[in-house]
């Protein structure tokens, strides 16, 4: 079966679970299933929930959360919001960025690890907050670091 047909197969599933009209459930499933929302599937998902392209494409640029192209095998998301850059999110990031070998926004070549901006975790009283490979890990500090990088590197 061709990864076409393999999406497909998985969004006429979807569909028939009664989720018709529901895009923003149905590209979660789809990144959650194969790791990204493949721009391939986009006719694929538009047809099936009698959306144009154009719909679905703008919602899949519009959240930040949608990946078109495979993830690294970890991923690393740093809050840069406010309370968590109030309490060293800056330099956090530039400890994890020297350790991790990769700048924030960017994946490294061998696809081990990426670094993502994220922007409030919902964690404020307890910044700096990361999502370690969709974990949230809180309080951050040079220690937690190491541990990050150890875990990433494994």
């Amino acid at each position: 079966m061709t990864d076409l047909e393999e999406i497909q197969t998985f969004i006429d599933r979807f569909v028939r679970q009664g989720m018709r009209g529901a895009l923003l459930p149905l590209l979660h499933a789809v990144q959650e299933e194969f790791g990204h929302v493949d721009p391939k599937a986009v006719p694929l998902i538009a047809d099936a929930l009698n959306l144009s392209r154009a719909e679905v494409h703008g919602v899949i640029s519009f959240y930040h959360d949608f990946r078109t192209a495979a993830p690294a095998r970890h991923v690393v998301k740093l809050c840069r919001a406010e309370s968590c850059q109030s309490r060293g999110s800056a330099a956090i990031e530039a400890e994890l960025s020297r350790h991790l070998g990769v700048a924030m926004g960017n994946s490294r070549k061998d696809g081990q690890v990426a670094l993502e901006p994220v922007y409030c975790l919902g964690l404020c009283a307890i910044g700096p907050n990361a999502l370690v490979d969709d974990r949230p890990v809180a309080r951050i500090d040079s220690a937690a670091v190491e541990r990050i990088t150890s875990e990433v590197e494994a």
